[in-house]
């Protein structure tokens, strides 16, 4: 079980820092502030079980730095790092070298509580991280393929009409099949569709995985299918 719930927070920006530390600590955390990665880096080896409040835009030593720097004390000290607003790239890159989640910034703070309690909860119990993973990964599982096809396009940064073109489809028929695969998983932002990828382990794999056979498109999604 975490003793006490620490949030470590990292950005170069005092204001924005201090304003982080401020609403959290009144949301009942304890917080502790580093105005650049290196330092905290420095004393990762000594830091309590918590969490990681990480700016990525740093200068120097930047988020992805430090993330790299961290190495297996995320399993310890999760990390959640601090995107722009619909900065996708950006978010794909951060959690495929650990971390847990993102926030885009400006952030609404009941978002924000959230994701530390969803964060805190897995340290707090193994088997909360397998529950989450489990329930991404039936979620995926109810995608057609094409809609793990658009998924995983999205995730990688293609524009529709791109990903229509590699797919072989009309740009309409993308459109068609994001809004699909957005109702299905029960979001409204591909930012937190991202989210249920990577809680279903597959946004970092070469591909998704099994839906069920798509009406749209007559293509079944079996492992070996082919358009």
């Amino acid at each position: 079980m975490v003793e006490s719930r620490i949030v470590y927070i990292v950005d170069d920006d005092l204001t924005v820092s201090h304003s982080m530390a401020f609403f959290l600590s009144k949301s009942g955390f304890e917080t502790r502030s580093y105005s650049n990665g290196r330092d905290l880096i420095t004393d990762s080896a000594t830091l309590q079980a918590g969490c990681i409040l990480l700016d990525i835009r740093m200068p120097d030593f930047d988020g992805f730095d430090v993330l790299a720097a961290l190495g297996d004390r995320i399993a310890v000290t999760p990390v959640i790092v601090m995107t722009g607003h619909g900065d996708v790239a950006t978010a794909v890159r951060a959690m495929k070298l650990g971390a847990s989640d993102f926030l885009e910034k400006p952030c609404e703070e009941n978002l924000m509580l959230a994701t530390f309690a969803r964060v805190f909860a897995t340290l707090d119990d193994d088997s909360h991280q397998g529950t989450l993973r489990d329930e991404a990964r039936a979620m995926i599982e109810r995608l057609t393929r094409r809609e793990q096809d658009v998924l995983r396009g999205l995730i990688a940064g293609r524009p529709n009409k791109t990903l229509a073109f590699e797919l072989g489809l009309s740009v309409r028929t993308v459109e068609m099949h994001r809004a699909r695969m957005m109702d299905r998983l029960g979001v409204r932002t591909l930012s937190d569709a991202l989210r249920i990828a990577f809680r279903a382990g597959t946004a970092t794999e070469n591909g998704l995985s099994r839906g069920h056979r798509d009406p749209y498109d007559g293509a079944w999604t079996q492992d070996h299918a082919h358009d």
